[in-house]
């Protein structure tokens, strides 16, 4: 009996799920949105992960030349929706920089939210571009998540240390390849299958930050993917109508999570990135 309980309301739960689905506009019928995300380290250099990538000023001429060529491709998706790492809660703030860059009274700063997004949105006359970031406030208490609190309280922080400078030599690796790259190879190599999967394995290394009773290594990697969740929610919501188009410019951190999010949901139909982006000319560097 319970088994055949548990049937119906899995086949109850599906059936729900579909119809919400189509209540919101999502097409399980090859009818969908499109998405092209760009997966970026973060132009401004705000030192905020484990491992930090030191950008090149790109407001130098060359690199806005570059940046230009970027939009210029990317205009070419015919998006109907930009949309950058900015948290909803403060879209109002985003709209007013948005207006404010139109009008003129606004200069760009390094941010690819600013070089990318607002640029992007201003060549193609977008209303506005959207914010689809989530910043709230994690369930349960900070020390829930503080998987290098533990590794320290229990003589691992050795193997921690290692972990840190392995991230960060990947870190350096990234931004001795951005002096050597144009802007539009660089986003491609972000793309490129090969990287997504080296940027991907630590998650796991940090999940196993713990053990059977304790662990804030896989409390911080499941909250990490709630976050990409809401995001991909976010992105459904405001441009998840068949016909819509977006280009969503995210941390490459989060760009793989989104990707399959938005195809495995039948919400979006994801392209390649490498397909909207130029290549070259080399740098010296």
């Amino acid at each position: 009996m319970k088994k055949l309980i548990g049937a119906g309301l899995l086949a109850l739960g599906i059936g729900l799920a579909a119809g919400a689905a189509m209540a919101q506009g999502v097409s399980f019928s090859g009818n969908r949105a499109a998405l092209l995300v760009v997966g970026s380290a973060h132009f401004g250099n705000p030192g905020q992960d484990i491992g930090n990538t030191r950008v090149e000023n790109v407001l130098a001429p060359d690199r806005q030349r570059e940046i230009e060529a970027v939009v210029e491709r990317l205009a070419r998706f015919h998006p109907n929706h930009v949309a950058v790492e900015w948290d909803t809660a403060d879209q109002a703030k985003l709209d007013k920089r948005y207006a404010d860059y139109r009008a003129g009274r606004y200069k760009l700063t390094a941010d690819e939210s600013d070089q990318l997004g607002l640029r992007l949105a201003a060549r193609l006359n977008l209303p506005r571009v959207d914010a689809v970031d989530f910043q709230g406030e994690k369930p349960g208490k900070d020390s829930d998540y503080d998987f290098v609190g533990w590794m320290k309280a229990h003589g691992r922080a050795t193997e921690w240390a290692a972990f840190q400078r392995q991230a960060q030599a990947q870190a350096d690796a990234n931004g001795a390849r951005q002096r050597c790259s144009s802007v539009g190879d660089w986003l491609r190599y972000f793309a490129d299958p090969n990287y997504v999967a080296l940027n991907e394995a630590p998650y796991y290394t940090i999940a196993r930050m713990g053990d059977a009773r304790d662990n804030p290594g896989a409390n911080w990697v499941g909250q990490w993917h709630a976050r990409n969740l809401k995001i991909y929610a976010n992105l459904a919501h405001v441009a998840g109508r068949p016909g819509d188009r977006t280009v969503v410019i995210f941390g490459a951190g989060h760009a793989p999570f989104l990707r399959a999010y938005a195809s495995e949901s039948g919400t979006f139909n994801v392209v390649d990135a490498r397909d909207y982006l130029p290549s070259g000319p080399r740098r010296r560097c």
